[in-house]
């Protein structure tokens, strides 16, 4: 019953799996380790989830936390990993269900020079979620998203007209 339930949430949550891992690996093969780490602890914490918060939200806690720490030991070392195997689940075949213009390839790539809270801050943004939501997953203020999505919105705004 579990691994069913298990399943159904990746299934409906497998666009917004599949944007962290694209947003934090750009290889392909670092985004199916990604994409492999945050199903794990996605899997390790579905005993802990309450219902106090929306499931997208929890969701979205683990797998950035789970991509921050990815990419920051990916950042140091670089070392042998042993293939997923995609019959399993795989999510990592989406690219054709998220249309990547080249103004929204343009806008990953800028988002790609940001530090690595940043881009989980203007992800979190640019999937709708409220200021108060934001804040909860990051575990800083309100007022803080707020400033912080501005001065990146301006940041990103003056990459575009410069290119």
């Amino acid at each position: 019953m579990e691994k069913e339930k298990f399943i159904q949430i990746i299934k409906e949550n497998r666009n917004l799996i599949y944007k962290i891992c694209y947003t934090y690996c750009k290889e392909p093969e670092n985004r199916n380790d990604l994409e492999q780490e945050i199903l794990i602890q996605l899997w390790h914490s579905l005993g802990k989830f309450d219902g106090r918060v929306k499931i997208t939200t929890w969701i979205y806690r683990i797998a950035l936390n789970t991509a921050i720490s990815f990419y920051r030991k990916e950042s140091k070392v670089s070392k042998n990993k042993i293939p997923i195997d995609k019959s399993i689940i795989s999510l990592s075949n989406n690219e054709s269900d998220i249309e990547l213009n080249q103004n929204i390839k343009l806008l990953y790539q800028f988002i790609d020079k940001l530090n690595e809270l940043d881009k989980a801050l203007i992800l979190l943004y640019l999937d709708d979620n409220k200021h108060k939501e934001i804040a909860e997953i990051l575990g800083i203020s309100e007022t803080n998203v707020g400033t912080k999505i501005s001065r990146i919105k301006k940041e990103l705004k003056e990459q575009f007209n410069n290119n």
